[in-house]
């Protein structure tokens, strides 16, 4: 057993605490990137309306005595009808329409390809690197100063698990333009630093007999990763049901509220990506699921034995499994898709927080 070094302990704080004003900041841009972008599409949609109807008037006046006999009636198209019929049409058609259109350089289409960049989302996702790198160091000195892995009680699990949240986000970042998602993702990071610095810290030290296997590194490994990327759908699924609202109330002829909303794909791009990640994430939560029954079998002698945490581990892969299943062939798409994916991550956040501090049992190891 390494010695426990407290100065590396110390350092792991004060990084955790660099991390999280770097985060803060990356949210206020990544906001701001928001409300700057619907400005503008706002301000865009006013002077196309205000072009169309010039038009519409223009075509109405009679061709004077000495125009050309052969001069043509401008069409529709040329008037710019096809491209552009008002805040409605603007709002279910994707962001790259509009970059290319003004030049604005709105963020990515339903495809979620990149387009042009938008100078607040480029220092949004900058801060972001930079704070993921100072939250990296973080985890690194607290795992030397307690000679082990860094997720052995809730304190070390919630900020290594919101360091892969923002990892994996960036990592996405690479192919896909997610930018969109950076206010909800950031902002759910920093609320998880907050929540272990405030209510769940620990100070370094070792691990109860039980965790002192190889098997903590693999079972909570993937654990924290299946829960970032749960992290991760959450906050697209929260989007799509907000996405889904506002797209029924234009079409019903409604007030477009939510200028916001039209940099975010469609809620049924939205619901195609979410549900893609939480099957990846559930084919994690099955690993942890399988692999903390062999560890309990190693450690105590079987695979099952009803503990609060293990049936709550059962349970978030049911709903899981139900909305996958239930997607794919009972043809639950849309909200009702939606509603099961955050469900299913509220059932892993009672279970990391409520079960952990309230339910007795032989997995509370939260080290408070």
């Amino acid at each position: 057993m390494f010695p426990i070094n407290e100065t590396m302990g110390q350092y792991s704080e004060l990084f955790m605490l660099l991390a999280a004003g770097t985060y803060t900041v990356a949210f206020i841009a990544f906001a701001w990137d928001l409300a700057r972008s619907s400005k503008t599409l706002k301000s865009v949609d006013l002077k196309a309306a205000a072009a169309g109807a010039s038009a519409d008037t223009s075509a109405k006046v009679p061709v004077a005595a000495g125009a050309s006999a052969g001069a043509a009636t401008p069409r529709p198209a040329d008037r710019g009808e096809g491209r552009l019929s008002g805040p409605a049409d603007r709002a279910e058609r994707p962001s790259s329409y509009a970059s290319s259109a003004n030049g604005a350089g709105q963020t990515a289409d339903d495809s979620m390809r990149y387009g042009e960049r938008r100078a607040p989302a480029r220092v949004a996702v900058a801060l972001t690197v930079l704070g993921a790198a100072i939250h990296a160091a973080a985890v690194l000195t607290r795992a030397v100063g307690a000679g082990r892995v860094p997720w052995g009680n809730m304190y070390e699990f919630l900020t290594t698990g919101a360091f892969v949240a923002v990892a994996v986000f960036l990592v996405v970042l690479v192919r896909r333009d997610l930018r969109f998602l950076g206010t909800f993702v950031v902002g759910l990071v920093i609320i998880m630093l907050v929540a272990a610095s405030v209510a769940f810290w620990t100070p370094v030290g070792h691990l109860v007999p039980a965790l002192q296997s190889y098997w903590l590194i693999i079972h909570v490994s993937i654990a924290v990763l299946s829960s970032a990327l749960f992290t991760l759908t959450f906050a697209m699924s929260a989007l799509q049901l907000v996405q889904s609202h506002r797209q029924k109330t234009i079409a019903a002829g409604g007030a477009d509220k939510l200028g916001f909303m039209r940099l975010v794909p469609s809620a049924l791009s939205l619901e195609n990506l979410s549900y893609r990640i939480n099957a990846i994430a559930f084919i994690g939560w099955t690993f942890t699921l399988m692999f903390g029954a062999i560890w309990a079998e190693k450690a105590w002698g079987r695979f099952w034995g009803w503990d609060t945490k293990e049936v709550w581990t059962f349970v978030i892969w049911v709903v899981y499994a139900g909305y996958l299943h239930a997607r794919a062939t009972r043809g639950w798409t849309g909200t009702r898709a939606a509603w099961l994916s955050i469900v299913g991550y509220l059932c892993v956040v009672f279970n990391f927080t409520i079960v952990n501090q309230f339910f007795n049992g032989l997995h509370s190891y939260s080290g408070l």
